[in-house]
């Protein structure tokens, strides 16, 4: 008996179709659940077994080396261990192994090493400082993304500059061909490097193409919507034409033009939209059975993606029947959404019907987990963030924190070495080392060091003047803290004055932008604990911002959950990004307004709003049985209520499969902060912060809320950092920033 028939038992038509192909380019359009890792393994082995092919002719390419790792294992349970010579690996990893061969005709040494991220974001701020370029005005992380993007397109340097269009792609350009020679000095290649400089060996030697194309008779590439231009060219070499006088190697491509959803990362969905253009003789085969989910989430997830016109044309159908109905709720709050969301995890392990460790909560950002980890700490249910740290965790957060926890207690030394030099202020770590050694042998502590670093006959006088500006913007926050001036307030002058807004808000990064959001939202924190009602306060508590500094340590101390085993498991959330390729019994879908999902930054761009569909496609079809669609009628930003009108997906969903247990207020009549629980509105953003810094000149008198009269001593600064020092007689002379100081003047 042929070994064929266990290789395609249980296989569908289509899918004992694509497994079988022989010949020509096969393009596997598989939508969401339709069993696509079964086919690309089944199919691999099928060419092992009944078409005599030798495991080291096949190429098989995976995006993630956990694919690539679990591919290789059901192969070699389907033929044994002779799987064990194929490459099965992502485009990275393939692509070192072909470079540790090859190298040495670039120039490069074949133990090249391999920068990550850092590494690169280092050399690239080193060049940029050998060109004297302000780096403010010129963000290496920047010049980062701008090279990486040349890259994918396979740009090298001589090739980007012949095609910049401005003086600031000018400068990029410079910077790039540094880069690649510090590059090449170092015997280091960046992860962009892997794939262009494979491309360019296989371009530029016939005799190594000729050599890895008779090794690799067949190439199967996963995921192929993911693709970016670079490893489409890739790809297309190493498969080779009739032309080259060699048989091309037999090509078959698996993906879903509907779920592209890493355009940011230069992936073009054109590579799977136009695979037919590129190979004429190509057989297309379509996988529409879903074997994941309920016809109800198909049909909501069809609906939706349909509106997308970049895509090819498919159905998701499914013989496991209706289900459920889809579960809708409108929230009165983001707090709401997550107490609903909480409740309903609760009443479904109660009736039996879904455990916490089946449920997975998906959101568009990762700032929106903030708010479901603190309610479901309070209430003890057990979780895991995903693919994103928890929120406490983020460094921009710690980074923020720091600060205020330096304003609270200046001699908070790991505090203080955390921010003594971010953003970049020039005070390196040997400055610090000075101050250090000064402050052991006079015995001080470190903050009173710094005060005296012009004493340290070590210290660079740069470094010196650096941290005395440090201590001054220090000293002058500190007098919002002795004022009594609210968490908020004292945040977002934090977040002003030492310049962490600025050089986020600049940067082109979009990973730049997360992190703004993530701070946005330590600023919402401050306003719900400065919102709380009277009755929760403590005998003398007070508002301030050592009690908030604690209540966030108390909540970032609990963030260590242990794995609630006995809980049933624990709760997945995670951004949509991250759920790719993921599954769970029961899914919340949350945030489902314009402007959180789709995101505010792809309102009126076509091609965005058609990812952020695909986004939403990505997330439907992760469901099994039970598809929950939640919404908040306003949400803080910035501490203040933001309305958002409902998602347009939500909108494309047919009514008679949703279920809504609350639809919520009219959005358009706002009515929703009539009902705000027990909080007071939030204050809005302007309060207890001159928006415009008040006038003064020396010898006026002024009156101040917490210190009473005072004469203006001396100003200085302008704009948002003019300050006034002011003697206030018992409470002695205070620096105070005026944007934010209440003084009137008498």
């Amino acid at each position: 008996m042929s070994i064929q028939e266990p290789l395609l038992s249980g296989l569908n038509p289509a899918q004992k179709a694509a497994v079988t192909h022989i010949g020509g380019p096969l393009l596997v359009v598989a939508g969401a659940g339709s069993g696509k890792t079964r086919v690309l393994t089944r199919r691999i082995a099928y060419l092992m077994a009944e078409r005599g092919v030798a495991p080291y002719q096949i190429l098989a390419i995976t995006f993630t080396n956990k694919a690539a790792g679990e591919m290789k294992e059901r192969v070699a349970e389907l033929v044994g261990p002779i799987a064990r010579s194929m490459w099965v690996s992502t485009f990275h990893s393939a692509c070192v192994r072909l470079l540790r061969q090859e190298a040495s005709r670039l120039g490069y040494g074949n133990s090249f090493s391999i920068y990550d991220q850092a590494d690169s974001l280092k050399l690239i701020s080193l060049v940029a400082k050998d060109l004297n370029l302000d780096a403010k005005r010129y963000p290496p992380r920047q010049f980062q993304s701008m090279i990486s993007n040349a890259k994918n397109e396979l740009l090298g340097p001589h090739d980007y500059a012949a095609g910049t269009q401005n003086q600031f792609e000018q400068v990029v350009a410079e910077v790039y061909a540094v880069y690649q020679r510090r590059l090449q000095q170092a015997n280091a290649m960046d992860f962009d490097d892997l794939i262009l400089k494979s491309v360019e060996v296989l371009q530029s030697f016939p005799e190594a193409k000729a050599r890895f194309r008779s090794r690799f008779r067949h190439v199967l590439v996963d995921e192929y919507q993911d693709t970016n231009h670079a490893q489409y060219i890739l790809v297309r070499e190493l498969v080779g034409s009739e032309s080259e006088g060699m048989a091309p190697a037999e090509l078959c491509v698996v993906g879903d033009a509907d779920q592209s959803i890493y355009g940011f990362r230069g992936a073009t969905i054109r590579n799977i939209l136009q695979f037919e253009l590129d190979y004429p003789n190509a057989t297309t085969i379509l996988l529409e059975q879903n074997y994941r989910s309920t016809q109800n989430i198909l049909d909501a997830a069809n609906a939706v993606i349909t509106k997308n016109e970049s895509r090819k044309e498919k159905n998701l159908w499914t013989e496991s029947g209706s289900g459920a109905q889809l579960v809708g709720y409108v929230a009165e709050s983001e707090h709401d959404e997550a107490e609903f969301i909480k409740d309903e995890i609760r009443a479904l392990q109660r009736d039996g019907s879904s455990e916490p460790g089946d449920t997975a909560i998906f959101y568009r950002t990762n700032a929106q987990s903030r708010v479901f980890e603190e309610i479901f700490m309070r209430s003890a249910l057990p979780y895991k963030v995903v693919g994103g740290l928890r929120f406490y965790e983020r460094k921009e957060v710690k980074d923020l924190l720091a600060y205020l926890r330096v304003l609270a207690n200046p001699n908070d030394e790991v505090s203080l070495r955390r921010i003594i030099n971010v953003p970049k202020r020039g005070i390196g770590d040997r400055a610090l080392d000075y101050v250090d050694a000064y402050a052991q042998s006079h015995n001080l502590s470190f903050w009173s060091g710094l005060h005296r670093s012009t004493e340290i006959p070590e210290m660079p006088s740069r470094a010196a003047s650096s941290v005395n500006q440090f201590l001054s913007m220090i000293s002058a926050l500190h007098v919002l803290v002795e004022a009594k001036i609210r968490p908020s307030v004292i945040i977002e002058a934090v977040l002003e004055q030492s310049g962490l807004m600025a050089e986020l808000s600049s940067s082109s990064d979009p990973q730049d932008e997360v992190r703004l959001e993530n701070l946005q939202e330590l600023v919402a924190v401050s306003m719900e604990y400065e919102s709380r009602p009277i009755e929760s306060l403590g005998e003398d508590e007070e508002i301030s911002l050592a009690g908030f500094l604690e209540q966030v340590s108390l909540v970032a101390d609990a963030d260590e959950i242990p794995e609630g085993e006995d809980h049933g498991g624990v709760v997945t959330l995670m951004t949509l990004h991250t759920a790719k390729g993921l599954e769970f019994p029961t899914v919340f879908l949350t945030g489902l307004e314009d402007g959180v999902f789709p995101h505010s930054r792809t309102l009126g761009e076509k091609n965005e709003i058609e990812e952020e569909r695909r986004l939403a496609y990505v997330g439907l079809t992760r469901a099994q049985a039970r598809l929950y669609l939640t919404r908040a009628e306003y949400r803080s930003s910035w501490g203040s209520p933001t309305y958002n009108p409902a998602s347009r997906f939500l909108d494309e969903i047919p009514e008679s499969v949703i279920d809504w247990r609350n639809k919520g207020t009219a959005s358009s009549s706002f009515s929703g902060i009539s009902k705000r629980r027990d909080f007071a509105a939030p204050p809005a953003r302007a309060t207890g912060k001159k928006s415009v810094a008040i006038e003064l000149a020396v010898g006026e008198r002024v009156s101040h809320d917490t210190f009473g009269l005072g004469t203006v001593l001396s100003l200085a600064g302008e704009g948002d950092k003019a300050e006034a020092t002011i003697n206030f007689g018992q409470y002695g002379e205070k620096r105070l920033l005026l944007r934010y100081a209440p003084v009137e003047k008498l």
